[in-house]
């Protein structure tokens, strides 16, 4: 029987932690491409190679993190590590991944925020970075839509979500098109009779005890709810950003980037150029996107630095943590209920309408200013969606690029 209170993992499959944490920070050094990428990266290295688990738990695994709200390769690398060696090995198992990734971001800001970008040559390094990032958007926006907006139905929620967006902006705007999300994707899983979807019975080996489960779902609504009692202070603005940011997202890491702009950008906590160069930042480093929050943190005034940066990077993703594990006892019902797939079907929709009122507005606004600039951000997603070179060969190709024609003096 497992402790009441504590999770209890399958004690045939029970590893060190400290296996855990090395495994995963050879994946955090290397892993690069995105959440896709990193599931693939994980099968290979947990299913295939070290055989901590088989295919069919870890398909299962893979389905309840792409369900929930979070960064769905941190979840899974989560729910591996608390599956190998309990609470600890999830610790580490996120630990090992998003170091290295963290790392390079508090760098990066701080060197943007050191040397500033009035500097010709950084200026344009960083316009090169600006570029990238529509690129990378557009990229994004496109396997997105391809993927979960393929029907007429769900198209025009896309195209809903990105008008409320574009028409409502801030925070208020992203809200409003996550709910006409779900709203819109029962309709239509109503309308259209969808069947129930799963991925089997397949026990996870994991378990959480239900009046813990509830405490971690307490917590997280606790702290969702708190800003709107209480004000926040000035040195947690940030953190409480990312925190929202981090509870909210469906459907890939890019997608914590227009609701990170809104509390940020739009707040002024964080000046634009800033907020894009990060991003585009994000694109040349392994491990988890949602790293990016590390840099934001460490680049706004208060409390800035390092220390921001770390607490930005826990806030986004603690919210990941306690929806995985809250949910955990609830997933055998969850996974076969019609209705909360369709309203998941139409979240994701949704946040793709997100993703394209963000590539006009602050994406492409703050980096294309001629014919130049359209002919750079082209090449560079041809680079990435036709040749399929890594992301991060593009990023510091483009960064490179731009500081060399600063450097020259020739514009």
């Amino acid at each position: 029987m497992p402790e009441q209170g504590a999770i209890a993992v399958d004690k045939a499959g029970r590893g060190s932690v400290g296996e855990v944490f090395l495994a995963f920070l050879r994946l955090g050094l290397s892993a690069f491409g995105g959440p896709v990428a990193h599931i693939g990266y994980f099968r290979t290295e947990f299913v295939e190679r070290r055989r901590w688990l088989d295919d069919a738990t870890y398909a299962d695994m893979v389905a309840l993190c792409q369900f929930l709200p979070g960064p769905a390769s941190s979840q899974v690398g989560l729910a591996l590590g608390a599956r190998r060696a309990g609470p600890l090995g999830a610790i580490a198992a996120w630990t090992g991944f998003t170091l290295p990734s963290a790392i390079l971001m508090i760098l990066a800001a701080w060197g943007v925020v050191s040397f500033g970008t009035d500097d010709p040559t950084a200026s344009l390094a960083i316009h090169g970075l600006k570029l990238v990032a529509v690129a990378v958007v557009a990229q994004a926006v496109m396997q997105m839509a391809s993927r979960l907006a393929a029907d007429a139905p769900h198209a025009t929620i896309l195209v809903a979500a990105a008008t409320l967006a574009l028409t409502l902006p801030g925070l208020q705007g992203q809200l409003g098109a996550i709910a006409l999300g779900a709203a819109a994707g029962l309709l239509v899983g109503r309308l259209g009779n969808r069947p129930p979807s799963g991925t089997g019975s397949t026990p996870l080996a994991i378990n959480v005890p239900m009046p813990l489960a509830l405490a971690f779902l307490a917590i997280l609504a606790a702290l969702l709810i708190a800003p709107f009692v209480v004000t926040v202070p000035e040195g947690l603005r940030v953190a409480d950003a990312a925190f929202r940011a981090g509870a909210l997202v469906f459907g890939g890491g890019h997608v914590v980037l227009p609701l990170l702009e809104a509390d940020t950008v739009q707040t002024g906590l964080v000046a634009r150029d800033t907020f894009l160069a990060g991003y585009g930042l994000a694109q040349a480093v392994p491990g988890p996107l949602f790293t990016f929050a590390a840099f934001l943190g460490t680049a706004a005034p208060m409390p800035g630095g390092v220390a921001g940066g770390l607490l930005a990077l826990v806030a986004v993703f603690l919210p990941s943590a306690l929806i995985l594990f809250g949910a955990l006892p609830f997933w055998d019902r969850l996974r076969t209920w019609g209705p909360a797939r369709s309203a998941l079907d139409g979240i994701n929709a949704a946040v793709v309408g997100l993703l394209v009122a963000v590539l006009y507005d602050p994406v492409a606004t703050a980096a294309i200013f001629g014919p130049r600039d359209v002919a750079a951000a082209l090449v560079a997603y041809l680079l990435l969606e036709v040749w399929k070179v890594a992301p991060w060969i593009v990023v510091v190709g483009f960064g490179a690029a731009g500081a060399a024609l600063g450097w020259s003096g020739w514009v």
